[in-house]
Order: C-alpha cells, then sequence, then structure tokens
C-alpha cells in the first residue's frame, strides 16, 4: 500500500468518525487502566457490566488494594481469566501506591512494570488517558493491518513499528481506535463485510466477500 492510499484509508475512517473512543467506561486513568487489564479476551461490554459495579464502591488503588482479592473476585466473576485478573489489579493497586503515589505513570516503561500491564496495555492508557500517539495492536488491529496492506507483520510488535512509521502523522492519535472499532465491525475475522467497507476499494486483501456472503 503506498502513502496516497494510506492516507486516503485514513481520511475514510475519519469521515465516518471524527472523534473515536474506546467502549471502555472510565472517568480516571486508574479506572481505564484497570478496564484494560480487565478486556483482555474478553468483551469492552463484559469489562463494562462488571466495572459498572465495582466502580461504585472501589475506584481508586487505595480503595482496590483494600477491598482484596478475594472480594475483587466476586465483581469480575463472569470476565475470562477473573481469578488472575483479580490478583493482577490488587497487585498492580498496591505497586501504585508504593511506587507512584496512587498515579498512573505516564511512560511506557513504569506502565509495564505493573502486574498484569503487557505493551498493548500501556499503550491504550497512554493514548486514551494521556494523549500520546502510541498503536495499541490486539487482535484486531492485526488482522485489519495484514488485511489491508495498512502494515503487514508477523507479530503484534512488528506491526506496531510499521504502522507507527507508516501513518500520517495527523491520524497517529486516532489510528488505533479507527483501526480497533474497524476490525470489531466490519473487518470480520470469519466473514468481513467487504460490501459494507469504506475502504474496500483501497485495501489489498485478496478474499474479499461478495453481498451474496454477508
Amino acid at each position: 500500500m503506498n502513502p496516497d492510499q494510506r492516507r486516503a484509508v485514513f481520511e475514510r475512517l475519519r469521515a465516518a468518525n471524527p472523534e473515536p473512543r474506546t467502549e471502555l467506561v472510565y472517568r480516571s486513568p486508574f479506572e481505564l487502566l484497570v478496564a484494560v487489564v480487565l478486556s483482555a479476551q474478553a468483551t469492552d461490554k463484559s469489562v463494562n457490566l462488571a466495572t459498572g459495579k465495582l466502580y461504585r464502591v472501589a475506584s481508586t488503588p487505595q480503595a482496590i488494594a483494600a477491598l482484596g482479592e478475594e472480594k475483587l473476585r466476586d465483581f469480575i466473576k463472569t470476565i475470562g481469566l477473573y481469578r488472575t485478573k483479580a490478583k493482577n489489579v490488587v497487585a498492580l493497586s498496591k505497586r501504585l501506591l508504593e511506587q507512584h503515589c496512587g498515579a498512573v505513570p505516564q511512560n511506557r516503561e513504569a506502565l509495564e512494570r505493573l502486574p498484569g500491564v503487557g505493551r498493548k496495555t500501556a499503550n491504550v492508557v497512554l493514548n486514551t488517558a494521556f494523549g500520546q500517539p502510541t498503536m495499541a495492536v490486539d487482535t484486531h488491529i492485526f488482522r485489519v493491518a495484514n488485511r489491508t496492506g495498512l502494515g503487514p507483520g508477523k507479530d503484534p510488535l512488528e506491526v506496531e513499528r510499521k504502522l507507527l512509521k507508516f501513518t500520517p502523522p495527523e491520524f497517529l492519535m486516532n489510528a488505533h481506535h479507527w483501526l480497533i472499532l474497524h476490525g470489531r465491525y466490519v473487518c470480520l475475522a470469519r466473514k468481513p463485510k467487504c460490501p459494507h467497507c469504506a475502504i474496500r476499494d483501497l485495501c489489498e486483501f485478496r478474499g474479499k466477500t461478495k453481498p451474496a456472503e454477508v
């Protein structure tokens, strides 16, 4: 995909959704951090249902640490891997209190040292909470980047680096939101909705579906 095609892709995605937002519900960087940790291998909808109840009771590192693993598990038991996630969320809350005065750090290295926080989670927090032009590559973005030719790569880190390199600077702040939403609702894993895709003619995917297949 050449530079003009890439620009056209993002121009169309921007025209369709000028101000994209995460579908996770949060009111603070800490609530976003917890929600993203909980969202691994889970839907945003299931996370929002759980955190909607949790955050009415505990929405700060102090409150989560005081709540403890056992009680936290009761709030998030409808989410996959909830036992491990409860352990990590309590541990990261304690780490924030001990090392960051309860504040969510605004740099990748410190974020990735928190329990349960990997590169993708750190990128989401840096971009969504702190306005940094990062690219959080999840399964949706990995699929879209490879199918379309926007940033093909053999693993998420390679895709991240290519997208950061080739995405025009003016689109970087919102690019990961556009791509994840496109992968979630249009460029589906099994049956992509190619006939309804705004970037169909720019996409390099050879297996485009036809109207009768959708």
